[in-house]
């Protein structure tokens, strides 16, 4: 199965992201893309295993993180190096996960990156219920980048 190629709304979402130098483009690079899938398949596997709320969250929120790189490297764009990578990432797994499957979870992505970064630095405790939701956002992810060919 080939990539799904971006509709206009999404390239133009992901255009605003390039002119303001939040990402660049590169060439797509599928097996870049499927090391990713596959290293969030592997922490996604891992959460049933863990009795740490807070590890538990980390290791989700990475998992949809390698979900966000892996949707880069697909369609051939990159972060920028600096601060805001996360943010930069999050918010084009919002353009790029603009209807079901992952929706939903693209728009939770910001809000699991915020909890991580309180929680990182800021030393305020992840609950289990956001360790929860970080858990069902990755699986999400993962579900949607499949659906949009990101892999196969």
């Amino acid at each position: 199965m080939a990539v799904n190629p971006l509709t206009k709304t999404q390239r133009d979402a992901i255009d605003v992201l390039v002119s303001a130098r939040r990402l660049e483009k590169v060439p797509p690079d599928p097996a870049r893309a499927a090391a990713f899938l596959a290293a969030a398949a592997e922490r996604i596997s891992q959460l049933p295993l863990l009795t740490s709320v807070v590890v538990a969250y980390d290791l989700a929120y990475d998992a949809a993180h390698d979900v966000g790189e892996a949707l880069l490297a697909a369609h051939g764009y990159r972060t920028r190096n600096g601060v805001g990578q996360h943010e930069a990432l999050g918010r084009y797994v919002r353009a790029v996960l603009d209807s079901p499957p992952g929706d939903r979870a693209a728009t939770r992505f910001d809000r699991l990156r915020r909890v991580r970064n309180k929680s990182r630095y800021d030393a305020i405790p992840i609950g289990a219920v956001e360790a929860a939701l970080a858990r069902q956002a990755a699986h999400e992810l993962h579900v949607a980048a499949i659906a949009r060919g990101v892999g196969t």
